[in-house]
């Protein structure tokens, strides 16, 4: 599609569309979902990190902001930072930070000043998103005692493709362990957990929740035949089940216009394919399948496991996003098809993953690709993202191919180019998921800059200046930065930057450059 074109298309990005819910988005962008890497170690509630960090996102207009996964389970985190649900919901202690990462989204709230109800609403939707990882839960940092199982639909063990290396294999063992069958008592528990996670989102402010069942998390474990072998009613023939429960009973215990979203994958049934035979076909079943209920608002699609962590790497160098496209395309074909004749409503479609120009955005309007525009890195790189974009529209001939903000370019670290450490580099099998999280590390260090900076507004500049090795030790080894000064932080901090160039370079080198 030419310029001209899209620029027939370009208003619609900050059109209006309402949600079957009926209530209103601004506009067609969507912060989505990213893991942020902010809250206190092995789970806790949003802090001052996080207000900061929403609050940037809250001053540009998005027309939704979805939260980083909130865990419904704190004994099955991710990667030990996680947000984590309230044990009670009845406790005002535990409830007031949710409710102030709300009033942050709304611009009702700023962190900075601490006043809350005085400044104007801006309109944008607060999306909490929910979570539970399932077997992706690890070893050590997942919340639970050391290789104490977590659970999932069945007793299926992680494993990263028959040619996965000794180091590799060695690797997944130790992380991960071969999760326990859910027993019908542990599903009835998680699923009042998720209800738990709508009704707190519901009374802190929030406009809406997202169940995440995508990435291989545990929602997307029942949709999935790979992982799913059961042969009661939560089976794989009987998929839809857990979120179907889950979701009737969020909207009996939510008002009508209490937004209910759901992530779901396109690509994790057959990872191998790229086309939309089976694997597409299985997959649109699915999402034509949550429509049907009429209870569902919008669906976002996405894609990528543990076992092919698609999700973590950078959009522009997945091959995958084409597929993501062309599914959500034909999801919303089949959907329309259905509007005229349904008595439900039919929820909107989200297209997540390599939007990285305005060109792009138009482009996925005009083809009918999406309802909604989601971005998440770009919103890391360029946190005034809707306010860029409503400037460059105007003149698509300059501004239609260009990027909104330039990605990392993650290179080896200059010392590994020398011996013995280049020698280090030939002996080493490679480890996918490894190097799938150095991209994703770069992206929580750059959250990480925007939430704890001081510098004027405007004037936030993504870390483009540190590489693999540095992102993933930052993302780990955290000191957030000194507000008075202190200069005995300042050379602590500086001693560990000289720690991580020369031992964690010649330890881990190539596990972490790959």
């Amino acid at each position: 599609m030419s310029i001209d074109e899209d620029s027939a298309f370009s208003s619609r990005i900050f059109q209006s569309i309402t949600l079957p819910c009926g209530i209103i988005v601004q506009n067609r962008l969507v912060k989505v979902a990213m893991y942020e890497h902010l809250a206190s170690f092995y789970g806790g509630l949003p802090n001052d990190y996080h207000l900061r960090l929403y609050s940037e996102w809250a001053k540009h207009g998005w027309g939704m902001v979805v939260t980083g996964n909130v865990q419904v389970a704190k004994d099955h985190l991710t990667l030990g930072r996680d947000l984590v649900l309230p044990e009670s919901l009845d406790s005002e202690e535990l409830s007031e930070p949710f409710r102030k990462l709300a009033a942050v989204i709304h611009g009702v709230y700023q962190p900075s000043i601490g006043s809350a109800g005085t400044l104007a609403h801006n309109k944008t939707l607060a999306i909490m998103q929910l979570n539970h990882p399932g077997r992706q839960s690890s070893n050590f940092i997942g919340g639970r005692l050391p290789f104490h199982a977590p659970l999932a639909p069945s007793s299926v063990p992680l494993v990263h493709g028959k040619k996965a290396g000794l180091t590799s294999s060695l690797l997944n063992l130790a992380m991960f362990q071969t999760p326990r069958a859910m027993t019908k008592a542990d599903i009835l528990a998680i699923i009042g957990r998720f209800v738990d996670g709508a009704v707190l989102a519901f009374r802190t402010g929030f406009d809406g929740i997202q169940l995440h069942a995508a990435h291989g998390y545990l929602l997307a474990q029942f949709l999935s035949d790979k992982t799913n072998r059961r042969q009661d009613d939560y089976s794989s023939e009987n998929a839809l089940n857990i979120i179907r429960v889950i979701v009737k009973r969020i909207r009996m215990s939510t008002p009508k216009n209490f937004a209910i979203c759901i992530k779901m994958s396109a690509g994790d049934y057959k990872p191998e394919e790229h086309s939309l035979g089976e694997a597409g076909g299985r997959a649109l079943e699915h999402l034509l399948g949550m429509a049907s209920w009429g209870l569902i608002d919008v669906i976002e699609i996405s894609g990528g496991d543990y076992e092919k962590p698609d999700f973590m790497l950078s959009s522009s160098k997945s091959s995958r996003q084409a597929f993501f496209a062309r599914f959500s395309h034909q999801a919303l074909k089949s959907l329309n098809s259905l509007r005229s004749s349904s008595t439900r409503p039919l929820p909107l479609i989200l297209l997540t993953g390599g939007l990285r120009t305005p060109a792009l955005l138009c482009s996925a309007l005009a083809s009918n690709d999406a309802n909604l525009l989601g971005i998440g890195r770009g919103s890391v790189v360029c946190p005034a993202l809707p306010s860029v974009i409503r400037t460059r529209l105007r003149d698509l001939q300059r501004w239609g191919d260009v990027p909104f903000q330039a990605e990392p370019i993650l290179q080896n670290g200059w010392i590994l180019e020398y011996p013995p450490f280049l020698w280090v580099l030939g002996l080493v099998p490679k480890i996918q998921l490894i190097g799938a999280g150095i991209n994703m590390a770069w992206y929580i260090v750059a959250m990480r800059r925007i939430a704890c900076d001081t510098v004027a507004p405007g004037c936030l500049r993504p870390p483009y200046e540190i590489g693999g090795l540095q992102s993933v030790f930052w993302m780990w080894v955290w000191m957030s930065r000194s507000r008075n000064g202190n200069s005995k932080l300042k050379l602590l901090a500086l001693c560990i930057r000289v720690f991580s160039l020369l031992f964690v370079s010649t330890l881990i080198a190539y596990l972490l450059a790959y």
